[in-house]
This record gives structure tokens, C-alpha cells and sequence, in this order.
């Protein structure tokens, strides 16, 4: 049994990972949530290499809110991923639950464009 958020948070993240994988064709959208910041990743795990990455510290300016934030950072995202020819993903949500600014990230990401 896990101790703390972190270590469950790990333990949900490693069996989502197992079942999940990116190929350059359809790339896993990665999400990592901090305190301050939202940041999400396309990454080809056959290449090992990421193809797209935005943060809300570099795509948001002024004062909006955290959730609002998300959405703008999925909407980056999805505008840079068709900018390369990608247009389906696989959402890897890293244990985070599927609330709050990973929602908002991943209905942003979808209202522009991106197929998950």
C-alpha cells in the first residue's frame, strides 16, 4: 500500500505506462501538473524522442486561472502537433486523476483538433 500521494501517484502512473506506449504516428500526450504550472509533451516512445512540448509558464501571460491556463496550454499543443502532421494521440494522464486542469488540458487539446 502507498504511503503518500506521491508514491500512489507513482504506482497508478507506472500501470497506466504498462498498458500505453507512443509511436511517431500517434504519440503519447504526457501530462506533468506542479503547483504553479501545467506541462504536456508528445512524445514518440518507439524513437524515444519528444515531438512537442508547451507549458503554461511560456503560453500564458497575465493573471488567468489555473484551469483556464490548461486549456489554453491543450489548444498550443494540439496547434503545434497539427503544424507537424500529427492528429490522433494516446492520453497518458501520468496517475493524475482525469478532474480539474488535466480535464480542462485534454478538452482543449480536443477542441482544437487532436483525436484521443
Amino acid at each position: 500500500m502507498a504511503v503518500n500521494k506521491s508514491e500512489r501517484r507513482n504506482r497508478i502512473k507506472k500501470s497506466i505506462r504498462s498498458k500505453i506506449s507512443g509511436t511517431a504516428e500517434r504519440p503519447r500526450l504526457s501530462v506533468f501538473r506542479s503547483n504553479k504550472n501545467i506541462y504536456a509533451q508528445l512524445i514518440d516512445d518507439v524513437a524515444g524522442k519528444t515531438l512537442v512540448a508547451v507549458s503554461s509558464a511560456q503560453v500564458v501571460e497575465g493573471s488567468t486561472g489555473k484551469a483556464e491556463a490548461s486549456s489554453t496550454v491543450g489548444k498550443e499543443l494540439a496547434a503545434k502537433a497539427q503544424e507537424q502532421g500529427i492528429t490522433s494521440v494516446v492520453f497518458d494522464r501520468s496517475g493524475y486523476l482525469y478532474h480539474g486542469r488535466v480535464k480542462s488540458l485534454a478538452e482543449g487539446a480536443r477542441e482544437a483538433g487532436l483525436k484521443f
